[in-house]
């Protein structure tokens, strides 16, 4: 059978063949990962067989593979001696595909994988069930994919189809041909040849995912207005599709409770942290008694309706803040808390669980400090956080989310590893824990006069420990207000004071970079962030360390004179479409437009503003500044 495309590998591939095996691996089990049409697959009825018997497809019932089929899977270079995976020279599955939006009903494509290790090839043959049950290949969109070398040096990735004119796509299971040769085999060779271990699970391991992806279709239809009525700063896209995929994983999650312990009861919760709040609106509104507890009122809240219980409160770790009546605790990007919240749930009650999805490093007591540097600081954070889980008393068990975020790893203790008989050794254990994490060297322990406000959590569960006693002595809740260190709340008068010397000094370092002549727009010289630095008094120096990314961020806020690349400081030139457009995302001036900002070049550059006033985005002059006078959004109750 003829190829239909190939790829070569670069260079000295040393990955290979093993990094074929495990790229394949990526393909079979997560195609969601290249096919965004899809929320995974599902492998089953997986079985070695002699070459032999590869005419045998697994599930019953299948018939016998037709002769040009086998020929298929046969014709290529005999097989060679099966390399180090201990494995017979096939290898059977059968996966079946999950799509985003369902559209197929119950009948989900499915399709047979052959593993062939000793021609390095893999086939993948489609199956079709008609109403009486009986299997077919829908052989139209077989094909195969084989690992070839020459000279044992030369790599490549061939692509086989056994009939390519009867090639069939729905866009979704079956895509289009050649998207199998422009998207899924240069994908394949790139992840072959890294051949990277993933230091975490694969995401949604603890749960079906056709379950998953029917669940998160019905919130995400019924929730997806919340992104036009946003009434926060932060982006409405992440943040409300971020939380609809975390309320999903919790609702499946505990649907597959309730059957493998027979409960009848929807599982009660207390989000701690709960920041927006949309969280525990969902989840309330699907079902689920709870409440959330955040130590800041967002403005979002009066949006949910009375049914969300949120209140504003400081949760410091004590006797009175423990949850005896709640199933679950949960900790979504809960910062300061996240350490601590196996340790509240543990004892709360013996049968509170909890979830967590740790975000930024935190200890006990202060900031998370790094020990392992073998480890990615997330992994190791997360190993962290196992532990304390396990000191606890958790089974622990580790899954990642399908989340638009860089930290999706969450951890899940839904039972205890010791039997409640064993409650007080258990006690002891956590005590001797966190007493060592506060003399650990490198953790800043950090002084506090918190009064423990027993309003916020729930009545005082039962135990050996003093009532009231703080246990988390040391621990610093976030602030009430949110103190913004951004540079945007430093004086006016301040930052145009800086942003004018740096801009000056810039300017007086004129040089001929093969732009243009001297007798053009003076777009001056450069200097890296620690020279600029040079340029500022100590105490405007000691202001902008207070702020997070100091004399860089400033900088960098003042996009429109300045251009902040490689730890370099450049004057910024309009006229740039590369400079202005990449770093700004500015659309261009329509005629017309609002303008709501004074041109700094046409004020202080000495020959003004490269651009004309028309095709600049900031005005030039009283005249061409236009206050904007749109009506603040109005905030309605968004209840469903």
């Amino acid at each position: 059978m003829p190829k239909l495309f190939d790829i070569k590998f670069p260079g000295d591939c040393r990955t290979l063949p093993e990094g074929f095996w495990s790229a394949i691996d990526v393909w079979i089990k997560k195609p969601h990962v290249v096919n965004k049409r899809l929320c995974g697959a599902k492998e089953t009825e997986s079985k070695d067989v002699d070459g032999e018997d590869a005419r045998f497809l697994p599930g019953d019932p299948v018939p016998e593979l037709p002769h040009d089929v086998l020929s298929f899977l046969t014709s290529k270079a005999s097989p060679a001696p099966t390399h180090a995976r201990d494995k017979k020279p096939w290898s059977s599955t059968v996966r079946t595909f999950i799509p985003k939006v369902n559209s197929y009903g119950t009948s989900l494509h499915k399709e047979a994988v052959l593993r062939d290790f000793g021609r390095q090839q893999v086939t993948f043959l489609p199956l079709e069930e008609d109403a009486g049950g009986q299997v077919s290949l829908k052989r139209g969109n077989i094909y195969q994919i084989q690992l070839c070398n020459q000279d044992c040096e030369d790599w490549s990735l061939e692509l086989h189809v056994l009939t390519p004119d009867a090639w069939f796509s729905d866009g979704v299971a079956y895509p289009r041909l050649p998207w199998l040769s422009s998207d899924l085999l240069p994908k394949l060779v790139r992840w072959a040849a890294e051949c990277k271990s993933c230091e975490f699970k694969s995401t949604l391991s603890l749960l079906p995912v056709e379950k998953y992806s029917l669940v998160y279709q019905q919130l995400k239809d019924k929730y997806k207005a919340m992104v036009k009525v946003w009434p926060e700063v932060t982006d409405p896209e992440k943040f409300v599709y971020e939380d609809v995929a975390i309320a999903t994983y919790l609702l499946v999650l505990w649907a597959e409770e309730r059957a493998e312990k027979g409960l009848a009861a929807r599982q009660s919760f207390v989000d701690l942290g709960c920041g927006n709040g949309l969280l525990v609106h969902i989840l309330t509104n699907e079902g689920h008694p709870g409440k959330g507890i955040d130590v800041r009122r967002r403005k979002i809240w009066d949006m949910y309706g009375p049914q969300a219980l949120l209140e504003e409160n400081a949760i410091t770790p004590s006797e009175s803040c423990l949850f005896p009546g709640a199933d679950w605790l949960i900790g979504n990007h809960s910062d300061e808390l996240t350490p601590w919240i196996p340790i509240i749930a543990a004892r709360s009650s013996y049968s509170c669980r909890y979830f967590v999805l740790p975000c930024c490093f935190f200890d006990f007591y202060g900031k998370y400090q790094r020990r392992q540097c073998k480890k990615s600081q997330y992994k190791e954070y997360i190993d962290f956080i196992t532990e304390v889980s396990h000191v606890s008393g958790f089974h622990t068990e580790e899954d990642c989310l399908r989340i638009p975020s860089t930290k999706r790893v969450c951890l899940v203790g839904k039972s205890r590893n010791y039997q409640l008989s064993d409650e007080a050794e258990a006690e002891q254990r956590r005590t001797r824990y966190i007493q060592s994490r506060q003399s650990t060297p490198g953790v800043t322990v950090q002084g506090s006069d918190i009064r423990n406000d027993g309003d916020c959590c729930h009545e005082n569960a039962d135990s050996d420990r003093t009532p009231g006693s703080s246990w988390g002595a040391g621990f610093q809740p976030r602030d009430r207000v949110e103190i913004v260190r951004n540079c945007s709340a430093l004086p006016r008068d301040f930052v145009d004071g800086v942003v004018l010397q740096v801009a000056n000094v810039l300017l007086g370092m004129t040089v001929d970079d093969g732009r243009g002549s001297s007798s053009d727009w003076n777009r001056g010289g450069s200097l890296s962030l620690s020279e600029t630095a040079g340029l500022l008094e100590q105490e405007t120096l000691q202001l902008l360390k207070k702020e997070c990314g100091g004399l860089q961020t400033l900088l960098k806020n003042n996009h429109q004179v300045f251009r902040v690349e490689g730890g370099r400081v450049y004057i910024r030139d309009w006229r740039d479409r590369k400079s202005s457009r990449a770093d700004t995302k500015r659309k261009p001036v329509a005629p017309g437009a609002m303008k709501t900002r004074p041109c700094w070049f046409h004020a202080h550059h000495p020959q003004g503003c490269p651009l004309q006033a028309e095709h600049c985005a900031f005005a030039h002059g009283p005249d061409d500044l236009r206050p904007s006078t749109r009506p603040l959004k109005k905030i309605k109750n968004y209840a469903f």
